[in-house]
């Protein structure tokens, strides 16, 4: 069956779901922007494509594992700072404005979904493109800390690699003499990117919202995610443990295929956008 048909079919079942549960509440993840060209961790079971991502412990504690990321990530993050919302953004975006998604709860950090226009959405893991320092709690434009990297390492400019996610490459080979700037307010702090890592906590408020985002919601969706990470999966506990009905969208296995009421596995962002021609009649032709 191609991906067309197979998208026709799967978005009768999920714009039957959404009109029995207008207001419902969506649970995104990476599968969300890799049409976006932002690729994802992990495959269709769930396990690792590439090797993990750094750990917050790790970064915080090693100059040489900072020299490393920064360096990658000055080559990499190119392909997020570019990327632009993709169909399946557009059409959770329409989908808030017709009132039948209550907001997003993303573990993205692409700022794909604002862009798209979604206007109720918590960022989980917190905005890629912005840093913060570690010491003083400075913030920064990622791309401004970019600059100065660059002209404190220009011979890594016309480094090529394949971008990993969150705005990674896939690059290795000795990063010693990569010059990572401190922070110039406080003197002795180091930027970080203003995310969670692996390894690291969720802010309390960000759940709280959150968890509360949850609670209001008629139901759940969850687009684009095996769920794999507990920052996520935790959600989709609470709305089972309140009997709310529980849809998911997404190729593959996921954590929580045992709570759901209804599990669709099609493309992402073609299923979306019929879903949106079906229940506004609007959306973009899913061809």
């Amino acid at each position: 069956m191609s991906d067309v048909p197979m998208a026709v079919e799967a978005s009768g079942r999920l714009a039957d779901f959404l009109s029995r549960h207008p207001k419902l509440a969506v649970l995104t993840g990476a599968g969300v922007s890799t049409e976006s060209g932002i690729p994802d961790y992990r495959d269709a079971s769930g396990a690792w494509k590439c090797a993990p991502p750094m750990q917050h412990q790790q970064f915080m504690s090693s100059h040489a594992a900072r020299q490393r990321y920064w360096a990658r990530a000055l080559v990499g993050f190119r392909t997020l700072h570019r990327a632009r919302p993709g169909i399946a953004h557009t059409a959770l975006a329409q989908l808030e404005v017709e009132g039948l998604v209550a907001g997003v709860i993303t573990q993205n950090v692409d700022g794909l979904h604002q862009k798209a226009g979604s206007r109720r959405v918590i960022d989980l893991h917190g905005r890629a493109e912005q840093v913060r320092c570690m010491a003083c709690g400075a913030l920064r434009m990622r791309h401004d800390l970019h600059a100065e990297l660059a002209e404190c390492n220009p011979h890594w400019l016309d480094r090529k690699s394949a971008a990993r996610p969150d705005g990674d490459a896939d690059l290795e080979g000795d990063f010693s003499d990569f010059q990572v700037p401190g922070c110039r307010r406080c003197g002795q702090g180091v930027w970080k990117p203003d995310v969670v890592f692996f390894g690291d906590r969720v802010p309390g408020d960000r759940v709280a919202r959150a968890r509360a985002m949850i609670d209001e919601a008629s139901a759940l969706l969850v687009v684009g995610s095996s769920l794999m990470v507990y920052s996520g999966y935790r959600f989709v506990r609470q709305a089972a443990g309140a009997n709310k009905p529980i849809a998911c969208l997404n190729l593959g296995h996921t954590r929580a295929d045992a709570l759901y009421a209804l599990k669709v596995e099609a493309p992402v962002g073609k299923t979306l956008d019929t879903v949106v021609a079906t229940l506004t009649g609007a959306g973009q032709a899913a061809g």
